[in-house]
């Protein structure tokens, strides 16, 4: 293996590892609690949280993407999940005071907890990854926030197991909620 794959192997372990098991736990906690989840995140990361909305349906639970219109009202009960890599997104911050302000838990991923929205969350999970906030004159393989989302996307597996584990599901049972459409 070449030394520039390693590097960008050891970028993604790295960000995946900086996630606890307890943060992971916490994670689930919230998903399992909510009446109705709902998901987002802009760009790249956005197509990672697609995917994570795509497997808790799998898991069996009640989930839905922002923007699709398919997406119901949230409140009392409920949990939008946001993820914001390298934070100060206005829709994310957008999002996250909609949330707020009709009653929803706010579970907000994110590499940098300092900047909003993460004052107006019940649960932070930073993931420790270089993103778009940090990257000039960085030695990082991997460029802008390809750290971080393809850690992302490796945690949405970890805690949709969690999910399935917790609620007793097959992976029988997962694959019959799979589209036959394809």
């Amino acid at each position: 293996m070449s030394t520039e794959v390693q590097r960008a192997i050891d970028e993604v372990a790295t960000a995946v590892e900086s996630v606890t098991e307890a943060e992971l736990d916490a994670i689930v906690d919230e998903l399992l609690a909510a009446r109705r989840i709902a998901a987002f995140a802009g760009g790249r990361e956005g197509l990672v949280m697609r995917g994570l909305v795509m497997r808790l349906f799998h898991a069996g639970l009640d989930v839905h993407y922002q923007g699709e219109m398919t997406t119901p009202h949230i409140g009392e009960g409920d949990l939008l999940i946001l993820s914001c890599g390298p934070g100060n997104i206005s829709m994310v911050e957008a999002l996250a005071g909609v949330a707020r302000r009709d009653g929803a838990r706010l579970l907000y991923l994110t590499a940098q907890p300092q900047n909003p929205p993460a004052d107006k969350a019940d649960v932070v999970v930073k993931i420790t990854a270089q993103t778009m906030a940090d990257d000039q004159a960085s030695q990082a393989v991997l460029p802008m926030g390809s750290a971080y989302e393809i850690a992302l996307f490796v945690l949405v597996d970890l805690i949709t197991n969690r999910v399935r584990e917790r609620r007793a599901e097959s992976a029988e049972a997962l694959r019959s909620r799979h589209t036959n459409l394809e």
